[in-house]
């Protein structure tokens, strides 16, 4: 059998990773992939966002699925041409993509259903939306309404910070089309929760729910970024409050989208926060999360092979088996450029040192030069993942290899997993 990965950051070389597993005969390709991709498939010089190229690489390579890692592709309408030409694809079409790639288009879904989520308003004029903010009071967050990499969202706590967002967005362009259009959205109080499906349109296979660290430095302190760390599994991810999870916002959602002509395939993201009044969203993905996936399917012990091939042929989810994972956790800490994430540095050189079983590097902004030397060419370089028996035990592990990794500069987070292991605290 042979696959496609299309991608070449963290989360590809993840998938890579599991598929690998789960199937060591696969032969593998990537386009671009990395160096760290490359030792499981063949990597070709292709970019994720080149349709076509990619297209006429499956055809001559007569690959049996393709998988999508980034949200790019998607929005270019990558899973669209790939149906047309027969060839079975792994994600949503350019419409279903829309879930992710405007938020706007997500939230007036929501709202239509009866999706639990904040109240928000949409605007493309400065002064519209300051007056938008002053109804709302303070704290507010302020959304880019397309795809900003996962940076275009500010939690403003003070008017004077939600109007710096706002002409930040509309008047200085700081994301580009992507901000040419916000939301201006209530702040909700609670913890947030990264929830994965599988989904062929209407039935689901749910993973295990995580939890991102997308400030910068520990305790949460710092700028907003891609994803400093994630760990798995979280334990207020309750099986019942996944289950209210299923009910309320993943089932509706995929029937709202059926009824919309976007009936969405492939792998549906919800980042929830867990209020008083229950799980409510915060945004949907159309992909697999960036570093969760690094942190999850290290424990996952069942097949991810299979049921994203039914996916992608259009065969149905009916009667696959739930997804099994290993006992105990993994932490993914990340391993970032000096100036991430506004202005990161790349062109150094890296030297990763050998790390014990259970843990995984992950390269998520790598490149090999042509004198073998390996360099940062990202603003999140690797992904370093560590599995053991406690949460605690993971931490330690990830923590101490990401700091071995030698880069000058290099930043990371010492504390994925704070909040789990402070209720851990809590309850002993």
């Amino acid at each position: 059998m042979k696959a496609l990965i299309v991608g070449g950051g963290g989360r590809e070389h993840a998938l890579a990773w599991k598929l690998k597993q789960d199937d060591p005969a696969l032969d593998l390709l990537a386009a671009p992939g990395n160096p760290g991709i490359a030792e499981l498939a063949r990597c070709l010089p292709i970019a994720a966002t080149d349709v076509p190229a990619l297209l006429d690489l499956a055809r001559r390579e007569r690959v049996d699925l393709v998988v999508v890692g980034p949200e790019a592709p998607l929005a270019a309408g990558i899973v669209d041409e790939f149906r047309r030409a027969g060839i079975p694809i792994f994600g949503p079409t350019r419409a279903a993509a829309e879930i992710e790639t405007s938020k706007t288009f997500a939230k007036e879904l929501m709202l239509r259903a009866g999706i639990p989520t904040a109240r928000a308003e949409r605007y493309t004029d400065v002064d519209d939306a300051k007056a938008a903010v002053r109804r709302f009071g303070a704290p507010v967050v302020i959304k880019a309404s397309g795809l900003a990499a996962g940076k275009g969202v500010v939690v403003a706590g003070s008017m004077e910070e939600a109007d710096t967002a706002i002409e930040m967005m509309l008047l200085e362009g700081a994301f580009g089309a992507a901000g040419a259009e916000l939301l201006v959205e209530e702040f909700m109080e609670g913890e947030e929760l990264s929830l994965f499906a599988i989904t062929d349109g209407t039935r689901f296979l749910t993973m295990l729910p995580a939890q991102d660290h997308k400030r910068l430095g520990d305790g949460d302190r710092g700028p907003n970024t891609g994803g400093m760390g994630a760990y798995a599994p979280v334990s207020i991810g309750t099986p019942e409050l996944i289950d209210a999870a299923c009910s309320r916002i993943i089932e509706p959602t995929l029937l709202a989208m059926r009824e919309h002509g976007r009936p969405f395939t492939g792998l549906l993201y919800a980042g929830l926060m867990l209020t008083n009044e229950g799980p409510k969203v915060v945004e949907f993905n159309c992909r697999f999360g960036d570093p969760e996936t690094e942190a999850i399917l290290p424990l996952m012990r069942s097949t991810l092979l299979q049921p994203m091939l039914a996916v992608a042929r259009g065969e149905s989810l009916a009667g696959a088996p739930e997804i099994s994972w290993e006992h105990g956790s993994s932490v993914t800490t990340v391993v970032a450029a000096p100036g991430y994430p506004d202005h990161p540095a790349t062109g150094a050189t890296l030297s990763i040192p050998a790390v014990g079983s259970n843990v995984h590097v992950f390269h998520a902004g790598t490149r090999r030069e042509t004198d073998g030397r390996l360099i940062s060419a990202g603003g999140r370089v690797l992904a370093v993942t560590a599995v053991a028996g406690t949460l605690d035990e993971a931490r330690e592990r990830s923590a101490a290899a990401a700091a071995a990794v030698l880069l000058e500069g290099k930043q990371l987070r010492r504390d994925i997993g704070w909040r789990e292991l402070a209720r851990g605290a809590r309850a002993s």
